[in-house]
Formats: structure tokens, sequence, C-alpha cells
């Protein structure tokens, strides 16, 4: 295996869990030559990952190329991409997505082997006519023990579980973590997501800033995406001064914040699992979706679900009219982010 294609064009979250194929394959043929066909939207997480050959970066708003990247804009993208992909001679195409779409750009590159899930394990059953070869997953395991199972069929060994990040940040973000304590002295909270069914109220959030710097003293910083700002602004509102918003920041910039926090509390969402892969101690609020396959796999970690009482299990609003999510009380997530504090300082 002298050349592969690892497709997974989004999400965040989702692109995070993919990472430790990428570092088994690397592993085990240090010499490969490993691409990624991302979405543009998504392919900021890629450019810290250590060991990719190339992103492969389709929707872009313009073709551009350097060393690390190729980028397909314009009206001709799709057909230049797939021109390019063809011309790598790839020895094998991994399909970790497993839709119609993604199927359909791993058969176009043109690939020896086409390796995705058998159709049972599909999001898109009908993607899984493109595969020239299908691995069954195990069932009822953490996405990314799935994602690393599609490796049985190139014989790599999937163990030790890796997710080789490296994030260089901006002075901005440095300067916020001095200006708040520095690294292990404040707490981060994630209040947004891109589906409103996985919101925990900023007013919480805000309350819960309040509770922790009253308990352990330690100030919260807000993190936010695009058009969240104003989220941030109601949970610090709502914190009596506990919180701050973060500076504006770039996924390098929000993998640093992660990593030097004392602690992340978050809905499932991409800076949820970005700060798991940075190894930051995290409490998860889960409702529409479930934490045994998606969630944070640290032991020590904790998590707030009401998934089994959710009637629109990944579904992006509520079907009742309340999301599940709103069951978890403040009280709940306070008493777990004390125990999950507890634990990362008996471990250091």
């Amino acid at each position: 295996m002298n050349r592969i294609l690892i497709v997974r064009l989004s999400a965040l979250g989702d692109i995070v869990h993919a990472i430790p194929v990428l570092a088994a394959i690397t592993r085990q043929w240090p010499a490969a030559r490993v691409d990624w066909l991302v979405e543009h939207a998504y392919a900021p997480i890629l450019s810290l990952v250590k060991g990719l050959h190339r992103r492969v970066v389709v929707r872009g708003p313009a073709s551009a190329e350097t060393a690390e990247t190729i980028s397909f804009g314009g009206i001709t993208a799709y057909a230049s991409a797939a021109s390019h992909l063809r011309g790598q001679q790839y020895d094998a195409a991994l399909d970790l997505q497993g839709l119609i779409k993604s199927a359909t750009w791993a058969r176009i590159s043109g690939a020896r082997r086409v390796i995705g899930f058998d159709p049972a394990h599909l999001r898109e059953p009908l993607a899984g006519r493109l595969y020239s070869e299908t691995v069954v997953p195990p069932e009822q395991v953490h996405v990314i023990q799935k994602n690393l199972s599609l490796l049985k069929a190139l014989g790599v060994d999937p163990t030790p579980m890796e997710l080789p990040l490296a994030p260089v940040s901006s002075t901005a973000t440095v300067d916020a973590i001095t200006a708040i304590g520095g690294a292990g002295a404040y707490v981060v909270l994630n209040p947004g997501a891109a589906w409103p069914n996985k919101r925990w109220p900023p007013e919480r959030f805000g309350a819960l800033a309040a509770a922790l710097f009253e308990r352990t003293r330690l100030r919260s910083l807000v993190t936010w995406g695009p058009s969240e700002r104003d989220l941030a602004d109601a949970v610090c509102r709502g914190s009596h001064g506990a919180a701050q918003p973060a500076p504006p920041t770039t996924i390098a910039d929000l993998a640093v914040l992660m990593r030097d926090a004392a602690l992340v509390i978050s809905g499932d969402t991409g800076p949820l699992h970005i700060a798991a892969a940075m190894g930051a101690p995290l409490v998860g609020l889960y409702g529409p979706t479930w934490p045994e396959r998606n969630g944070p796999w640290h032991p020590d970690d904790e998590v707030m679900s009401r998934a089994g009482d959710c009637v629109c299990h990944h579904k992006r609003r509520c079907l009742r009219g309340s999301p599940c999510i709103d069951d978890i009380a403040i009280g709940e997530v306070i008493d777990a982010a004390e125990r999950r504090l507890a634990k990362a300082t008996r471990a250091r």
C-alpha cells in the first residue's frame, strides 16, 4: 500500500473520529502517501494532523494548490477533482462516511480497491453498491472503533488508538489563557451546536459558570463559532462575572484552548470532540444522540445523557417542543464537573 485515499467529507466531529485511521495506516506503513478528501468548510482540522500527505478539498471558493493542500472550486471543480484523484493511482480508497456521495467519490478516484462498510451499517445502504470490498464492523461500539474496523481489509493493526494533532495557537488565544490564569486554571464552556436539539440552555451555562467559580475559584471562557456570539454573551450575562467570551478562534486556537483547560463542558458537537482528542477533562451533555457511540472515550470523563428518553434521535429539532437535553438539571452538571475535576487532580 503506497497510496491511500481517505474519504470523510464532513463534519468536524466526524473527521476527528476518523483521524485514528490515518494514524494506524502511517504507523504500519510510514512511507505510504495518504491523502484525505474533505469539503472546504471542514478542511482546517486536517491542517493540524501529523502524517497526512495532502488534503484534497472540494466545494472550495476557488482552485488553489500548495504542497499540503489542493483545492477545487468554480464550475469545473468536481470534474477537476475527479481527474486529479484518478491521476494519483491510489492502491485503496476508504469511505468512512457511508453516503452515496462519499462512496461515489471513492469510486471515481479510480482506486484499485474501494472499501466501505457493509450496507446494513451505512447511513445510505445504496452506497454499498459502489464498493469493491465491504467490512462488517462490530456492533454497539464507539464510532472511532467502527472506523478502525475498516482497516481489517488492509491488514492494518488499529492499536493503539492515536489522534496525532499538533495545534499552534494565535497570540490572542495565548493572551486570553494567560489573562484568565494560565493553563489548567480555567473552564471552557461550549454552549453552541449546529443542531438546536443539542443545545443546553445558555442561562443554565451561565448559572453553571457562577456555581463553579463559587466552589472552585475557576473562571470560564465561553467558546463560540460563526453566528454564536450572542449565545456566548447570554452565557456570560448569566454568570455574574464568572465567565467571559473567548476570543475569535481558528480550529488551532480552539484545540489549544481545550488542551490547556482544567475542564471542558459541552454538548455533542465538534468542539467537544476536539477537546477529547486533545485529552481535556470533559463533561458531555447529550440529548438526541447516543454518547456510547460518539461521546468522550476517556474512562474518567463524565456524561449527562437523556438519549434514553428522547423521541427524536438524530433530529436537528425536537419533535415534542421541549428538547430532552433541557431535562438535564444544573445540579447534575455541577456535581459531574466536580467529580471530573477531582479525577483530573488525582491523575496529575
